[in-house]
């Protein structure tokens, strides 16, 4: 396997999980952190950028609060990210202050990447901080999210910031060598995946699920997270993060782990920040002509349109669902929920008589819609 795609890479995501930052719940792992500080700051003396996606603030939490299982509740959560963050923040930041680098925190919820101005600030806010020589270090704000707007797991946060800058790849370290033709805990027969496509289906069948007691993902939402990143052209290294040097040896190109190699064209920015959207205003379920006109390149009209679902604004993000219940697309409506209702199933021409006025011949223009 040849992992120069990673020695190309100028702009990298590194993603930890909390089992590596927290010794598998021990309490923070200083040895752990200051060796990948030392490894970021080797590839910026090489011209590299990158940013951190660090897990670990429930985790060190628990650790000062003395509570050994991870709880359900979620203001218990939130109380162990608040207090477990600034013990993150400042070991991370004496870590790199060790190799003369400043770092910067940055907490995210879903929030701040569904609405575009935010979208757009992030992406903004971490460029410039990458031009001036600083390290990012990224979290989910653990301390004020809900079910409804959690990413869920900081491999699918990673590769939200991989998108968001354009990142030409994504390390995701863990606690296991890479990616697995099947659970080898309970399989001896399984296989290390050297390289594969990111978004291949098969892949996410070999994946399993449960992650570790400190955490949430598993390596599934690694394999998600990587076709994910390869929306906009990252490839997804996945390897483990105890090994010696695994962040400057994966960007030098040695093989390590599983590569996951994105083979797609990236997005454009307007419909990278579509696919990024988790969370969704409704949905628009189409008939057969419409999902083919769908994926044949066209835009989505009224006429297509079988019902509209949930209470969502004109320039919102809806679903497209086919007949078959699966998600076609997504899109910016150019019509209102009560307005999808009234023309659905008509033709253009009859918009005006319906509405009163015509917006946009279309429902979803083909350069506001992105297919799944």
């Amino acid at each position: 396997m040849t992992l120069t795609r990673l020695a190309a890479a100028r702009r990298l995501v590194v993603k930890v999980g909390s089992a590596l930052v927290t010794n598998n719940g021990a309490g923070l792992d200083l040895g752990a952190i200051e060796g990948w500080a030392r490894q970021i700051a080797t590839l910026r003396q090489q011209g590299k950028e990158v940013v951190l996606v660090s897990s670990g603030a429930i985790a060190c939490g628990m650790q000062r609060l003395g509570w050994a299982k991870r709880p359900k509740s979620v203001h218990e959560l939130q109380a162990a990210a608040a207090v477990g963050q600034m013990g993150l923040a400042q070991v991370y930041d004496s870590a790199f202050l060790h190799h003369g680098l400043h770092t910067a925190q940055i907490l995210l919820t879903h929030d701040d990447l569904a609405d575009r101005k935010r979208y757009l600030n992030a992406r903004s806010t971490l460029t410039t901080l990458l031009e001036l020589g600083v390290v990012p270090i990224i979290n989910e704000n653990d301390t004020v999210v809900t079910d409804e707007i959690k990413f869920g797991d900081n491999d699918t946060l990673g590769a939200l910031v991989a998108n968001l800058i354009e990142a030409d790849a994504l390390i995701i370290l863990t606690d296991q060598p890479g990616l697995y033709t099947a659970d080898p805990r309970k399989d001896p027969a399984a296989t290390l995946i050297r390289e594969a496509t990111a978004g291949d289906p098969a892949l996410e069948g070999m994946a399993g699920g449960a992650g570790t007691r400190v955490g949430t993902g598993g390596m599934i939402t690694k394999v998600i997270a990587a076709k994910r990143a390869a929306r906009s052209g990252a490839h997804t290294a996945i390897a483990s993060g105890r090994e010696t040097d695994p962040i400057v040896r994966l960007a030098a190109g040695e093989a390590l782990g599983t590569l996951l190699v994105s083979d797609t064209a990236p997005l454009t920015a307007r419909k990278q920040w579509l696919a990024d959207h988790l969370q969704l205003a409704g949905r628009l379920l189409l008939d057969q002509g419409a999902v083919d006109a769908l994926k044949s390149g066209k835009s989505l009209l009224p006429i297509g349109v079988v019902s509209a679902e949930g209470d969502f604004e004109r320039g919102t993000a809806v679903a497209c669902i086919g007949p078959d219940g699966s998600e076609i697309a997504r899109g910016l409506t150019n019509y209102g929920a009560g307005e999808t209702r009234l023309i659905a199933r008509k033709s253009t021409a009859e918009i005006e008589q319906l509405l009163g006025y015509v917006d946009e011949p279309e429902l979803i223009h083909r350069d506001n819609l992105i297919l799944r």
